[in-house]
């Protein structure tokens, strides 16, 4: 339960981008794009919900746990850059590359930094 409503924002602000611009172009590209960027997404939110829930992240400080999680799942992270990125491409194209890859790594961030931010929140207190 906690693992959705930390991702909520991630989830809605990647989405909402996905969906408006979906819905202005019927290309068959555009739209295997989308499900591409889509299911990269949900598979390296799985991933980090996965790193979230290990025993063994119980006693680490909020800057190891951000360490833990920006190693963490570099296949599924590539994955969700490489297909937002290309999604982004496809939609956009008039638009410089440069700025879609920035895109593409401020929705990695800010997935590493909405699960530092439940990491934090939720374990329990120093003693």
């Amino acid at each position: 339960m906690r693992m959705l409503m930390v991702g909520a924002a991630l989830v809605m602000m990647t989405s909402a981008a996905m969906t408006c611009s979906a819905m202005a172009d019927d290309d068959d590209d555009a739209k295997g794009a989308q499900k591409l960027a889509m299911q990269g997404r949900d598979d390296y939110w799985h991933c980090l919900a996965r790193e979230y829930s290990r025993d063994s992240n119980q006693g680490l400080s909020e800057q190891d746990f951000g360490r833990s999680v920006a190693g963490a799942c570099p296949s599924e992270r590539q994955y969700y850059r490489v297909a937002l990125l290309d999604y982004l491409t496809t939609q956009y194209p008039n638009i410089d590359a440069g700025a879609h890859l920035a895109t593409a790594n401020r929705a990695v961030e800010s997935a590493q930094k909405d699960i530092v931010t439940a990491f934090v929140k939720h374990r329990p207190p120093a003693k």
